[in-house]
C-alpha cells in the first residue's frame, strides 16, 4: 500500500490549505478512529498541539472527527511531541495526535499520530487510514447516544514534567548549574524550564513568549544564534535549544559552541556503554549522519547502523535490532529505555547527568569525534524528483569519483518539505563545497 497524503512525519503542509484544512483534519479523525476502535471498552484520544495560530483550526475538526466514530478525546494543550506519546500510553489511549509541524514556521502545521503503545504508526497503518480517508466513512459513524465526549487534562504538564524528571539519576541534581534553554516560541515553553529550575538549575528561559506567529522564528534549534550568545552572555554552563515541538535538541557548551545531534548521541552511547547500559553494541543513526560518527565508534569497538531520515525509521531499527541509542544529526535523540519517540528535553537532562556525575564541562563532555567536513545545500523542486535522469546521474557518479574512499555523497527528497537534499561529505572542504556545486547546477537543469 503507498501513501499520498502521509511524508515522513505525519501530515504536514501550509496551514488552511489542503491537506491542512478543517475537512482533512475532520477525516483524518475519522479514520484514524474507525481503524483505532477495536474491542467493546471505551475508546479514547489524546489530542496535543504547539503555539501555531492554526492549532485553534485543527484541534476541534480531529476532535469532532474521534467524536463523530464514539471515541472520547483528552485535550491536553500545548506539549511537547512525546509528552503526547508518552499520555497515550499512560493514559491507556487507543492513539495520540501532535499537531505540529515541527521546526516549520507559523505558516505550516501538521499532524502525527501514535498507536496506543506510544510509537508513530508504520507506513502501512498510515496508508490504511488514507484509504479509509477515500472511503465512505459514514458507515463507522456511531450512533447518536455512542458519540464521545471531549474534555481537557488539567494536569498534563505536571505529568510530563514528573516523568522527565524521573529520568533524571537518583540522588542527582542541578543545584550550582546554569542553564540557558530556548525553547522555540514553542510546545516546551512551560514544561521545559520548569523541569530544570525543579531540578535544581539556575535558568535562563529564551524563546518562552509564543504569540501563534513566532515559533521557531529567529529561535530555536533552527537559529541558534540568540541562546549561544546568551550562554556566552551570562556564563552559563550549557545552552538548550528545543525545536517548535520539543522533539529534537541541539546543545551549546560553555564556550557557546554547538554540538549537533551526532555529537550528543556519540556521547550518551559512550557514556552508557562505560556503565554497561549500552543495548545492541552500538547505535542507529540515518544516511545524514557525519562520517566522522561512524569513524569513531569503529575505533571504540561500536557499530553505526543507518537507517534512511525520519526518526520514526531509527525507532523501528531500534526496536527491531534491539539498541537504546540513536537518532539523527538534526537533534532528534531517541533513548528507549525511557521514550518512545525522539524527545529534547529528555536528551539534553542526560547529556547533563553525564556532565554532573563525570564533573566534567559540558565541552569536554559532548566533543567525542572530530567531524569530517560535511555540507548540505536545499535544492526547491516541488514534483516528482527524477533520480534516475542520466545528468543527474552522471553528476553523482562524477562526484563519487573526485571524492572516493574517504567521502560519500547523498540526494534526497525532503518528506516534510518540497525540496531536494543535496550532501557531501569528505576530508577536503574545497572539493566538497565544488563537489555539492555541480550536483545542485546538474539538479536545476533538470528543474528548470
Amino acid at each position: 500500500m503507498t501513501r499520498q497524503l502521509f511524508g515522513t512525519d505525519g501530515i504536514r503542509g501550509l496551514a488552511n490549505a489542503e491537506p491542512m484544512t478543517a475537512e482533512t483534519a475532520l477525516r483524518v479523525g475519522m479514520a484514524a478512529g474507525a481503524l483505532f476502535t477495536r474491542g467493546d471498552h471505551r475508546h479514547r484520544a489524546v489530542i496535543g498541539k504547539d503555539t501555531r495560530l492554526s492549532g485553534y483550526l485543527l484541534e476541534p475538526a480531529l476532535t469532532a472527527g474521534f467524536i463523530a466514530m464514539g471515541m472520547d478525546v483528552i485535550m491536553v494543550g500545548p506539549m511537547p511531541t512525546p509528552a503526547v506519546a508518552m499520555l497515550t500510553r499512560s493514559l491507556r489511549a487507543d492513539i495520540g495526535v501532535m499537531i505540529s509541524a515541527s521546526h516549520n514556521g507559523y505558516h505550516d502545521n501538521g499532524i502525527k499520530l501514535f498507536g496506543p503503545d506510544g510509537y508513530k504508526l508504520s507506513d502501512d497503518t498510515e496508508a490504511e487510514i488514507e484509504t479509509l480517508i477515500d472511503s465512505d466513512l459514514a458507515r463507522y459513524q456511531a450512533a447518536p447516544a455512542a458519540l464521545g465526549r471531549a474534555q481537557r487534562l488539567d494536569d498534563a504538564q505536571g505529568r510530563y514534567i514528573e516523568f522527565v524528571k524521573n529520568t533524571f539519576p537518583r540522588g542527582r541534581r542541578l543545584d550550582g548549574l546554569k542553564a540557558v534553554i530556548d525553547c522555540a516560541n514553542g510546545a516546551g515553553y512551560r514544561v521545559a524550564p520548569t523541569a530544570l529550575w525543579e531540578l535544581g538549575a539556575e535558568v535562563i528561559p529564551l524563546g518562552v513568549e509564543p504569540d501563534g506567529f513566532n515559533i521557531n522564528r529567529e529561535c530555536g534549534s533552527t537559529d541558534t544564534s540568540a541562546m549561544q550568545a546568551a550562554v556566552r552572555r551570562h556564563g552559563a554552563d550549557i545552552g538548550i535549544a528545543l525545536d517548535g515541538d520539543a522533539d529534537r535538541v541541539l546543545i551549546a557548551d560553555e564556550e557557546g559552541t554547538l554540538l549537533d545531534g551526532d555529537q550528543l548521541m556519540a556521547a550518551i552511547a559512550r557514556s552508557w556503554h562505560e556503565t554497561g547500559r549500552l543495548k545492541g553494541g552500538g547505535l542507529v543513526a540515518t544516511v545524514m549522519s557525519n562520517l566522522g560518527l561512524e569513524l569513531y565508534a569503529e575505533h571504540s569497538g561500536l557499530r553505526v547502523e543507518r537507517t534512511r531520515v525520519g526518526d520514526r525509521y531509527v525507532v523501528e531499527h531500534m526496536r527491531r535490532h534491539g539498541f537504546n541509542v540513536g537518532g539523527e544529526q538534526s537533534g532528534h535523540i531517541i533513548l528507549s529505555d525511557y521514550t518512545t519517540t525522539g524527545d529534547g528535553l529528555i536528551a539534553a537532562l542526560e547529556v547533563l547527568a553525564v556532565t554532573v556525575q563525570s564533573g566534567r564541562k559540558v565541552s569536554e563532555v559532548g566533543r567525542v569525534f572530530t567531524p569530517l567536513p560535511q555540507l548540505l545545500r536545499n535544492v526547491p523542486f516541488a514534483g516528482q524528483f527524477p533520480l534516475d535522469n542520466a545528468s543527474v546521474q552522471s553528476a553523482v557518479r562524477e562526484a563519487e569519483s573526485r571524492l572516493g574512499r574517504d567521502g560519500r555523497v547523498l540526494i534526497r527528497k525532503s518528506g516534510t518539505e518540497p525540496l531536494i537534499r543535496v550532501m557531501a561529505e569528505g576530508r577536503d572542504e574545497t572539493l566538497i563545497a565544488d563537489v555539492v556545486s555541480r550536483l545542485v547546477d546538474a539538479i536545476e537543469r533538470v528543474a528548470a
